[in-house]
């Protein structure tokens, strides 16, 4: 997998259907024990709820796990999850909290009510398109640190750190198929004289749609 998409942040929101009040939850999570914390904390702060459904997937195990937590079989958890998998979503937990109002609303009504307030949930988190790219590091002079500096953004890469000794020490992050662009460039920008060393690769945030 080069690239997936997570919740960008935590996030929450909530509405009320026919007195029912149902608050969503939104949490990047990397491993299963990370997303049973996280059920297990939002339990605790609404004990009093009638129903704390949950829904996540992990990329660790490819694993997709719910729970309707005693809502009508196919009605809660399963939209959750629903709305996870729509927005292509990896490496994420939501739990929706409902407050039983009095109404009730039919499986139909369930299935929107969960959908709607997972969604919420989702549009408050925000989603971040996450790529894997080469972590590299390059050592120029000082009179070629400007247009260098200046040249990994173009080719869209990410500045990390930069050391700045006898020489100075870049460490970015790039995109793969961006690094096919952005050497020939350094070479003529440094006339031959600098190269970019790849020391790694990792996942980094490139977007948020």
């Amino acid at each position: 997998m080069q690239e997936y998409r997570t919740p960008a942040d935590s996030g929450h929101d909530e509405f009320t259907e026919k007195r029912s009040r149902f608050i969503c939850y939104v949490q990047p999570v990397s491993h299963e024990h990370e997303a049973l914390d996280f059920i297990a904390e939002i339990k605790s702060k609404h004990w009093d709820a009638k129903h704390n459904v949950y829904a996540y997937c992990l990329r660790d195990g490819n694993i997709s796990r719910y729970s309707d937590d005693g809502e009508p079989s196919g009605t809660a958890g399963i939209s959750v999850l629903n709305v996870i998998q729509k927005n292509c979503l990896t490496d994420c937990a939501i739990v929706v909290t409902r407050y039983f109002g009095g109404v009730l609303l039919g499986g139909g009504g369930l299935v929107r009510a969960y959908s709607h307030a997972a969604s919420l949930g989702v549009s408050a988190a925000g989603i971040a398109v996450m790529r894997m790219c080469a972590l590299c590091r390059i050592c120029c002079d000082y009179n070629q640190y400007g247009r260098i500096n200046s040249l990994i953004p173009e080719c869209g890469g990410l500045v990390t750190d930069t050391d700045f000794g006898a020489e100075v020490n870049i460490a970015f992050t790039m995109a793969r198929e961006n690094l096919n662009s952005f050497l020939p460039k350094l070479a003529d920008a440094s006339n031959g004289s600098v190269e970019a060393e790849i020391i790694g690769e990792k996942f980094v945030k490139i977007e948020q749609p």
